[in-house]
């Protein structure tokens, strides 16, 4: 069974797998503490079940397994370390057959690591852990040790290949725990962009079918001039478009990286051309063109590239926040508030009021908006609060942002089709407030005057008589004598783009 939060202290019971890597039967493991039972059929080793004791994945926390990028990411970086360990002769000095043998095992093993899923049910470890991540890098050096002993004619638990010595060859959990952040990131940034993409798309769409439909602009939830709806989803349209450009320039951000920095920045135990092959193999395993950082012991205690990553996820949210914030206003009663837009009508709204229908998507987008500006709380933080030579709390800032993406990205997604896409103007109404309102009286100033103009408001407001109607019973002229063209003046159509000023006699 899983240990529980109230057993964590019961450090001497055995950890059971679920699923395919169940077994009642242990190996022994020793590591510097002393002697572990490990599951016969796993892939993981002796400080792999110390820390799943440590930090378990269930119940009431968040297993790594969870979080298939992260996992992915870090076969990613293991392969790319294996590749230039071997091309240096590093696995084995004085041996260059076994140093080919070793280097081409390690690399098989995080392959399969970084493009499957064959090993996310060894990761039942709490994805938020003490230790700067190093329970997470030790699951990862144990599995890619036993898989690459196994290919290599061995079994699990006889280490042909070394965790430490040979799959973790002049690495550190401080510079692969920060690179597999960013490449995690980097990875899961393409759906967040898609989504961005497609609510866009959605936005201008609909912009562009009711590019002509005239509404009364607003300021202060008060009337204000005609605007159209396509100005309106235009207006959001680019809203994500600026907020999706700022998520990209932050994650060009992440592409400067530290490996090969070790415990510090000094690049202890390592080869002095293992930085520039590390780097060079990893941009060609992913597609991403990863350079040096400039100042490797900055790298090692900064978090400054996560948090302005965080912080264009929060930026994004608050747009989106407002935009669902005006749609459930425009969308809201048309009997007793505005009513302006019909959004999609999902679900019934109330187990006690008949035929209720609430805006369940916006509202929704709205919550998401809470969490993500949250979570980027959560990652300042996280980088505020690392001392000295290392930031020790890259492991929640990195879950808090994973979070994030996730949710905007299946939140926009959802935003896009189940809401903008089918959203319908509710003409009638729309046409009877801008020809009834007071947002065409703004166009008269340049003819009457601010004051003029607004004493007719007042008066509309407190006859509710139409503007045209106030207007012809003042039986006001132009500066040459001639009645006003009011059809001119008070078109809504033109009120909504520039036009030439006219002065008032």
């Amino acid at each position: 069974m899983w240990v529980s939060g109230a057993n964590r202290s019961l450090v001497n019971q055995p950890v059971r797998f679920r699923g395919a890597v169940q077994s009642s039967v242990s190996r022994q493991e020793k590591d510097s503490l002393g002697v572990v039972d490990v599951p016969k059929d796993a892939y993981v080793g002796a400080q792999s079940v110390r820390a799943w004791k440590n930090f378990p994945g269930r119940p009431g926390m968040t297993p790594t397994d969870a979080y298939p990028a992260w996992i992915h990411a870090m076969g990613l970086i293991k392969q790319a370390a294996a590749q230039a360990n071997q091309s240096l002769g590093l696995l084995a000095p004085d041996d260059p057959a076994r140093n080919e043998r070793v280097g081409t095992a390690i690399q098989k093993a995080a392959k399969e690591m970084a493009v499957s899923d064959k090993f996310n049910n060894q990761f039942k470890l709490n994805v938020v852990q003490g230790g700067a991540g190093t329970s997470l890098h030790m699951h990862v050096n144990e599995i890619l040790a036993n898989r690459a002993s196994e290919l290599m004619g061995g079994r699990k638990g006889q280490y042909e290949v070394n965790p430490n010595d040979d799959v973790n060859y002049g690495q550190s959990t401080n510079d692969v725990i920060p690179m597999s952040a960013r490449l995690t990131i980097l990875l899961m940034q393409k759906q967040l962009l898609e989504s961005a993409s497609t609510l866009e798309a959605a936005l201008r769409k609909k912009g562009q079918e009711n590019k002509d439909v005239i509404i009364g602009g607003r300021t202060h939830l008060q009337d204000a001039v005609p605007i159209t709806l396509g100005q309106v989803f235009g207006a959001w349209a680019d809203a994500v478009k600026f907020a999706k450009r700022n998520v990209v320039q932050a994650g060009q951000g992440l592409e400067e990286v530290s490996l090969g920095a070790t415990a510090v920045g000094t690049g202890l135990n390592t080869h002095p051309d293992y930085r520039q092959k590390v780097i060079q193999n990893l941009s060609k395993l992913t597609g991403i063109p990863f350079k040096p950082e400039s100042n490797y012991f900055l790298a090692t205690n900064s978090m400054a590239g996560v948090v302005r990553y965080s912080s264009a996820l929060k930026d994004l949210a608050v747009e989106l926040d407002k935009i669902c914030n005006d749609l459930r206003l425009y969308g809201s009663s048309p009997y007793t508030a505005i009513g302006e837009l019909k959004l999609p009508e999902l679900q019934p709204g109330s187990s006690i009021m008949p035929g209720k229908v609430n805006p369940v998507i916006p509202e929704m987008l709205n919550q998401i908006s809470y969490a993500v500006q949250g979570n980027a709380l959560t990652v300042d933080l996280c980088a505020r609060n690392g001392q000295l030579q290392l930031n020790v709390m890259g492991p929640m800032a990195l879950y808090k942002i994973t979070d994030s993406i996730r949710l905007l990205s299946d939140g926009m997604k959802a935003l896009a089709e189940k809401c903008v896409d089918g959203i319908q103007p509710n003409t009638d109404l729309i046409h009877d407030r801008v020809n009834h309102g007071t947002t065409l009286v703004t166009a008269l100033n340049p003819y009457i005057g601010y004051s003029k103009a607004a004493e007719i408001s007042k008066t509309m407001r407190s006859t509710g008589k139409p503007l045209k109607e106030v207007m012809a019973s003042l039986k006001l002229k132009d500066k040459q004598g001639q009645p006003l063209q009011l059809d001119e003046i008070l078109s809504p159509e033109a009120m909504t783009q520039p036009r030439p000023i006219v002065r008032r006699s």
